[in-house]
């Protein structure tokens, strides 16, 4: 039998969940996850082979319409570019992607960068193929430079969202080669 008002405690526990206050577990484990990488890709695909989440654990990128914040966002790439610290010629990259891991959308990732610190080849393979941002990048050596992190859905980042970082990736010699918004999903904390 139900008892009364159980309902209600069950909403009150979720809204406690939704704001934060009180994360379960796994989240903290997947946050240690993307921490110990200066590559979300790295970090999905680890955390994608100790959760089982599909038989072979690699994350590959779909590309999405640009037409949602924060990438269409006004003024969005006119911040992404003094970030970059990009000539005002100079052109920038801008990729709205899904990673997903054996089809489990894992992220949401907006990303800026600067083509002219790419290779011609790494440029080709961003324009056409599923290969992630950070897959391609990686032998350039970059590393992480986090702007800020939330439990929940920063602005831009679609419903459902359990974890939001944006970040700077920097050359060995300290110049932005990419901004990010990435918007972790539900998925990671299943299983």
């Amino acid at each position: 039998m139900r008892r009364p008002g159980a309902g209600l405690a069950a909403l009150a526990a979720l809204a406690v969940l939704a704001t934060g206050a009180c994360a379960p577990p796994r989240l903290g484990q997947f946050e240690a996850t993307l921490a110990r990488h200066d590559s979300a890709t790295a970090a999905l695909e680890d955390w994608c082979a100790a959760r089982r989440i599909a038989p072979e654990a690699r994350v590959a990128a779909t590309t999405l319409a640009d037409a949602s914040a924060p990438g269409g966002a006004p003024g969005a790439a006119a911040a992404a570019r003094r970030r970059l610290g990009a000539g005002p010629g100079e052109p920038l990259g801008y990729r709205h992607v899904r990673l997903d891991c054996g089809g489990t959308a894992l992220s949401e990732a907006y990303n800026w960068f600067v083509p002219a610190r790419l290779t011609s080849d790494m440029n080709r393979a961003l324009a056409t193929t599923r290969l992630p941002f950070g897959k391609v990048t990686a032998p350039l050596g970059y590393r992480r430079e986090r702007i800020e992190s939330r439990r929940g859905a920063a602005e831009g980042c679609p419903a459902g969202t359990v974890l939001s970082h944006r970040a700077l990736l920097r050359l060995p010699d300290g110049r932005a080669l990419a901004l990010v918004v990435e918007c972790y999903t539900a998925a990671n904390l299943g299983r």
